[in-house]
């Protein structure tokens, strides 16, 4: 299984405060910082899962792109895409102590990557291509991951989209995004509760993963609707496991998804 994906690599700085938020003065707190992005922690799911990935994101010169680089090269993902002179994105992630998460996000250049920067040979032999929800709603990079998606699917890849966010939905306009969509005819298509409240219809896909968080998955496929309860396990941080789950449901189906979602929320960090 070859698994390419396209969107951010951005540094992932993990806070987890150490009791209730004091405004205006110090908060104890633990810190973690890897690499991350949507389509970064996918790859680096994938490859941990027993597949070869490929990254195709737009990034940085400074070192905080030379750090998510190192890491996520680290854990085996072929990384490609233009470097340019700028500061990388950087996603602050805050768990407060609830276990509730709140993400803060520069994304740097990625949302800039152009469709004259994909180069087609970056899709060979991959066996799906993952859009970053992200991809779709910011800058020239929705462009570049429609060129993308054809040339994969020219090659006989599948394709699979996350929705991502709400906000982000609902900023850029439902009907805009399903237009989108319906040009990338997505093979498995992931989202949210509140993704799919803020697109106000399903996405026209093949599967359609509804993401429940602790309550588990439901996967609409063939006319028929199958739920999947979340495994047990230590919830330390939630960050990444819809991430986790993609690339686990790609790889080895949706068993295989809800393995990768309970590892990765009884860590912390997105990354495996």
């Amino acid at each position: 299984m070859f698994v390419c994906a396209l969107g951010d690599l951005l540094l992932d700085v993990v806070v987890r405060l150490e009791g209730a938020r004091a405004s205006g003065d110090d908060t104890p707190a633990s810190t973690h910082v890897t690499a991350g992005g949507q389509a970064a922690n996918v790859t680096a799911w994938a490859v941990a899962l027993g597949a070869d990935a490929r990254l195709i994101a737009k990034r940085g010169d400074d070192g905080a792109s030379a750090l998510a680089e190192a890491e996520v090269t680290a854990r085996g993902v072929q990384l490609v895409g233009p470097v340019v002179p700028a500061a990388g994105g950087i996603v602050v992630s805050v768990v407060d102590d609830s276990g509730e998460r709140s993400m803060l996000t520069d994304r740097g250049p990625s949302s800039l990557l152009r469709a004259d920067e994909i180069d087609v040979r970056w899709l060979r032999g991959c066996d799906v291509l993952h859009v970053s929800g992200y991809a779709l709603l910011h800058g020239p990079i929705a462009e570049a991951g429609a060129r993308a998606a054809g040339a994969a699917r020219a090659q006989g890849a599948r394709i699979s989209v996350d929705l991502a966010t709400a906000r982000g939905i609902a900023d850029f306009g439902a009907d805009r995004l399903l237009a989108r969509l319906e040009q990338l005819a997505p093979d498995v298509a992931f989202a949210g509760e509140q993704e799919l409240g803020a697109l106000g219809d399903e996405p026209h896909a093949t599967t359609l993963v509804v993401k429940h968080g602790a309550s588990g998955v439901t996967v609409v496929r063939d006319g028929g609707r199958e739920e999947h309860a979340a495994l047990p396990t230590d919830v330390v941080d939630p960050t990444g496991a819809g991430d986790a789950l993609a690339a686990g449901f790609l790889v080895g189906g949706i068993e295989l998804g809800l393995e990768a979602a309970a590892r990765c929320v009884s860590q912390v960090g997105a990354m495996p």
